[in-house]
């Protein structure tokens, strides 16, 4: 190719990248493809002036067409070959622009289009595609069409391109190593050329990017150990090649914290969220890469609606780590009454020394990010929150701390007025915590006002909301206030009890207590009615425990409440038998019921026996009288 012409090749290639990098807010408002269909018309004439692809490799696209996805799957053992000779060089140049001139379709949402000038890069580079000229881009093309087929829920197609992807990265850098040219050096003078340091970069940044891929494919494929490993060595990498967007890399981190909360692995959890909160202190600090875009810190007014929303989404993240680990402990130590079980709490005493060995050092290499400062700082953030299970109020009451401080922090954000339901999540998981606190608390005063602390708290959520909008939230909350004040009277009663004689104030507390819990468990029993009042026949599987619960502990309260008059007393008694005798009913009728409930429906199967017997006793003692 002439000099002059070659110059005008190059000329319109570095024109249509400029044009392709303009951000779409910046071309007209009716055209916001402008600068696109621009970019577009400059790489068809490129590619006229490059000519067509050399006769062999018109033969070969012509045999080829009728690979699919499948032919650029793993398994095909791949040689190097390089792209010598004005021929191949042609076919690599116009693979270039094949590749281009595909993102430029699928960026003005022209999918069929941008695949099919995708494959062609693909099938121009095919013979070269492990060569030192041509790996990046033919790993780039294929992770595009990666991308191409998720968005289209072909995820066995996409999952097909980036593993061939991955697998080629990795052939490259065992037999190869060196990095390796940038698809734009192809239309660059030599003096232009980019550094070996330059060329690195933008590699294990194209690397990276099929990492990210694969991660958002296996999880679409629910394999979620696999997307949680690739999740994890993506945000290293980014950290590495110092290629992230701090708020971005900051939410992906969090978010990969809730994987390691579910597998109850605190330690890689804590890990992952004090990395966020790190580098979302970055936004506004400090510049990374060239292809970042970040917020300045000018007037608070000013910050972006979307900075705020990231960092109330981080704290509950933050939230979710402090109650999740709270209640694990809970589980460990509880009897089966659900109270502190001091043998269990001896036990596990005795098993934390081993949870300090030299297992987790291991595993914090395992999962660290960053280095020198950056872990330093990472670590700091660590250091004030444990990943070990409480074992006793202290210990419990610095994790509902840090855990409580996450809670106003998430709330000055997802306020009621516009995010209803995150609000509600939000304070739902401050009585959770409450409730988690109060177990390991043994002053039972002191357990009370933290339940009295969750009712005042839950029961201003129950004014606002609109049942026939919020029917299921609504339930929640009856719920959890209902069983709030049920724990509540249990506790005033095991108080009394330790009383010689208790006196007037405290039979009306708990009776009052007991009066609050029997009306919040009745209005979320009476939810569950039909438009008729007519308490349903079949119980949906979502709601068939809380229901069975709730009708147990009515009829359990019904029991409960202290009063002088025999009458009232043998009233109250047979409302407590119509609530037992009806979940053994129930149980008889479906006894897929039975499995939800099973303790209460043995209990309630003795109530039912022993009941009977003792009201006839009451009305023998009152006819008596």
């Amino acid at each position: 190719m002439a000099s002059a012409q070659w110059a005008e090749v190059r000329e319109k290639f570095q024109a249509a990248l400029a044009l392709s990098r303009v951000e779409l807010h910046k071309n007209p408002e009716k055209e916001p493809y402008k600068s696109k269909y621009s970019a577009r018309a400059l790489l068809e004439e490129v590619k006229a002036l490059l000519g067509p692809a050399p006769d062999d490799e018109d033969e070969r696209l012509q045999a080829d067409e009728g690979l699919g996805a499948g032919d650029h799957a793993l398994g095909l053992p791949t040689e190097v070959v390089e792209a010598e000779g004005p021929a191949a060089q042609r076919a690599v140049r116009l693979a270039v622009i094949e590749f281009h001139l595909g993102v430029n379709h699928i960026d003005t949402e022209e999918l069929s289009a941008g695949e099919e000038h995708l494959v062609k890069c693909l099938r121009l580079l095919r013979r070269y595609r492990l060569s030192h000229g041509c790996i990046s881009l033919y790993i780039q093309a294929q992770n595009n069409l990666g991308i191409l087929w998720s968005e289209r829920e072909e995820i066995e197609t996409a999952q097909a391109y980036l593993e061939s992807s991955e697998a080629l990265y990795n052939q490259y850098m065992k037999e190869i190593g060196s990095p390796p040219l940038d698809p734009t050096e192809h239309f660059l003078p030599e003096e232009e050329k980019l550094t070996e340091q330059e060329r690195s970069k933008r590699f294990e940044k194209v690397y990276t990017h099929n990492l990210y891929y694969l991660a958002q494919v296996y999880q679409h494929m629910e394999m979620f150990e696999k997307a949680a490993h690739y999740c994890h060595s993506t945000l290293k990498r980014q950290l590495e090649y110092n290629a992230y967007h701090p708020m971005e890399w900051a939410i992906n981190a969090a978010t990969l914290s809730q994987f390691y909360i579910n597998k109850l692995c605190f330690m890689e959890a804590r890990h992952c969220l004090s990395a966020a909160n790190v580098i979302f202190g970055q936004i506004g600090k400090i510049s990374t890469t060239e292809d970042s875009t970040f917020m300045s810190p000018e007037a608070e007014g000013d910050v972006p609606e979307l900075y705020h929303q990231r960092k109330g989404e981080i704290a509950r993240c933050w939230i979710k780590y402090c109650l999740t680990l709270m209640q694990n402990a809970q589980l460990s130590m509880q009897d089966n009454i659900g109270e502190l079980d001091l043998d269990k709490q001896c036990e596990l005493r005795a098993l934390r020394k081993k949870e300090l060995d030299e297992e987790e050092s291991i595993r914090k290499k395992a999962v660290q990010f960053g280095t020198g400062e950056l872990c330093d700082a990472i670590s700091a953030v660590e250091e004030k929150v444990s990943y070990l299970r409480p074992l006793d109020f202290e210990e419990a009451r610095e994790l509902f701390l840090t855990g409580q401080q996450y809670v106003f922090e998430a709330k000055e954000f997802f306020q009621i007025d516009g995010y209803v339901t995150d609000h509600i999540e939000v304070v739902q998981d401050h009585s959770a915590l409450f409730k988690v606190l109060a177990f390991f608390e043994t002053d039972l005063e002191r357990r009370c006002k933290m339940h009295k602390r969750r009712i005042a708290m839950l029961e201003p959520l129950i004014v606002d909301l609109n049942p026939q909008y919020y029917l299921l939230v609504n339930r929640q909350i009856q719920f959890e206030i209902a069983h709030a004040y049920y724990d509540m009277m249990d506790l005033k009663v095991a108080i009394a009890d330790k009383l010689r004689d208790p006196d007037s104030h405290i039979v009306k507390k708990i009776n009052n207590l007991n009066k609050s819990a029997l009306k919040y468990y009745q209005l979320f029993l009476d939810s569950l009615r039909d438009p008729n009042k007519v308490f349903p026949e079949h119980i949906g599987e979502d709601v068939l425990r809380p229901a069975m619960l709730a009708k147990f502990r009515v009829a359990r309260l019904y029991g409960k409440i202290i009063t002088a008059d025999p009458k009232k007393e043998l009233e109250n008694l047979a409302t407590s038998l119509e609530h037992y005798k009806f979940i053994v009913d129930y149980c008889e009728k479906h006894p897929e019921a039975a499995q939800e409930i099973e303790v209460e429906l043995e209990l309630s199967k003795e109530m039912v026996s022993l009941l009977p017997t003792k009201m006839e006793r009451f009305r023998s003692k009152m006819a008596q009288t």
